[in-house]
């Protein structure tokens, strides 16, 4: 393991999880079933679930990890095998940016959810941001084997994405809070966001 992934690993990934919880506890309003979607090791989810036993959390990857801390089903990054609605809500945490086809992912959780999508990933407004993006990537994600294509957007190009996947932003907040300072001055800024999506209505 590299130092700076080593640094990574010890100082900004239990953080990471602590925050990025707190978010989905704080936009899943109601009790129900949730499908999280690129759940890792399932480290995020188990703190949600602490944190909210009215939740009933499941995950589902294209690389399943040993002893992941929830139960996970395997799937080929494009399909969820679910049938439609089955979730009341879906997380996705820094996965769509990983997606071959992230559109199609992102109508994929549209169509198994009933209520609503919490979604974190990476904005790519401003000057050097996907430089440092795919830097942030690399450092997190190599050693995992996960693919890092660089598929970062900025604000209005999600916008047209959630169109397209006839999602509508409820919640949004790119004021995430996943790094201490000093880290926060160069990590977060406004690279990072997290909102709460609701599907548009269904014939």
């Amino acid at each position: 393991m590299k130092a700076v992934e080593w640094l990574h690993e010890q100082f900004a990934l239990n953080r990471r999880a602590q925050v990025l919880a707190a978010h989905a506890s704080r936009l899943i309003e109601s009790p129900g079933n949730v499908l999280d979607v690129g759940c890792g090791d399932g480290t995020i989810a188990a703190l949600l679930q602490r944190h909210r036993p009215d939740l009933a959390i499941s995950g589902v990857d294209t690389l399943v990890r040993p002893n992941c801390a929830i139960p996970v089903t395997a799937f080929d990054g494009r399909t969820l095998p679910f049938e439609d609605r089955s979730f009341q809500f879906a997380l996705l945490f820094d996965v769509v940016h990983h997606a071959a086809d992230a559109d199609r992912l992102l109508a994929e959780c549209a169509r198994v959810v009933s209520e609503a999508i919490v979604l974190k990933d990476h904005l790519a407004d401003g000057w050097g941001s996907v430089t440092l993006l795919r830097y942030m990537d690399r450092v997190g994600n190599e050693r995992h084997g996960v693919p890092s294509p660089g598929n970062y957007r900025t604000r209005a190009e999600w916008t047209s994405a959630f169109a397209r996947a006839r999602l509508a932003p409820a919640q949004w907040t790119s004021q995430v809070g996943l790094y201490a300072w000093p880290a926060s001055l160069l990590f977060d800024r406004t690279l990072q966001f997290v909102c709460r999506l609701e599907p548009l209505a269904r014939a």
